[in-house]
């Protein structure tokens, strides 16, 4: 396949990019920086742009067979990247006609199938007075994402580590299937997978240990 990979010199980004490449795809890694992508491949398309103009990102999704993105929030970012970005990669892929979309977003964003806990209850609460940009920014997304008609994944993770690429982990929905943290090579892994499945189209999973 040809995946296009949004925020792929990311930390999320990196291993994602990583593990598309070792299963043979084609990727078209998207940067700001090309220096900051710390990885090769004969099949590694770098293109360099801006998330928040849309003509950079037009050129980025067309000839993809899905789109992956890992855009999130850093020191330096706007305050609404993450749905700006979103809304440019949705109107993309809507003139290229791709269809497949996963996004990448943090446990913050809420799902009907849901059953918090009460540890789950307090997380959020202490998310949303230390991190209220940030939420307001993924909540956004997702609406944007899940009104699109696109054919979508978006991936929630919680407490994001630099651990082992083990393939073993669980998705499913706070409070059932859910803990506190995952690696973000599982989390890529998992974001792979779903380029490909259909098991959990038009759904938010949680994917941790």
């Amino acid at each position: 396949m040809t995946l296009t990979v949004f925020g792929a010199s990311g930390r999320s980004g990196v291993p994602l990019v990583e593990q598309a490449l070792a299963a043979g795809h084609h990727v078209k890694a998207f940067v700001r920086d090309p220096a900051k992508l710390p990885v090769k491949g004969d099949k590694l398309e770098v293109i360099q742009g801006d998330a928040k103009t849309f003509g950079d990102v037009r050129r980025a999704v067309e000839g993809a067979d899905a789109v992956l993105s890992t855009i999130g929030h850093t020191k330096s970012s706007s305050k609404d990247v993450q749905s700006v970005a979103t809304d440019n990669i949705i109107r993309a892929m809507k003139e290229t006609g791709v269809k497949r979309f996963i996004s990448l977003t943090g446990a913050g964003v809420k799902d009907p199938n849901d059953e918090p806990k009460f540890v789950d209850r307090i997380f959020g609460f202490l998310l949303k007075t230390f991190a209220k940009d940030v939420i307001q920014d993924a909540e956004r997304h997702a609406e944007l994402i899940r009104a699109s008609g696109l054919d979508y994944v978006i991936v929630r993770g919680p407490r994001l580590t630099d651990g082992q690429h083990t393939g073993n982990y669980k998705a499913g929905y706070v409070g059932k299937d859910s803990g506190t943290q995952i690696s973000r090579a599982d989390v890529a892994d998992f974001m792979l997978k779903q380029a490909s499945s259909d098991k959990w189209l038009g759904k938010a999973p949680m994917v941790s240990y």
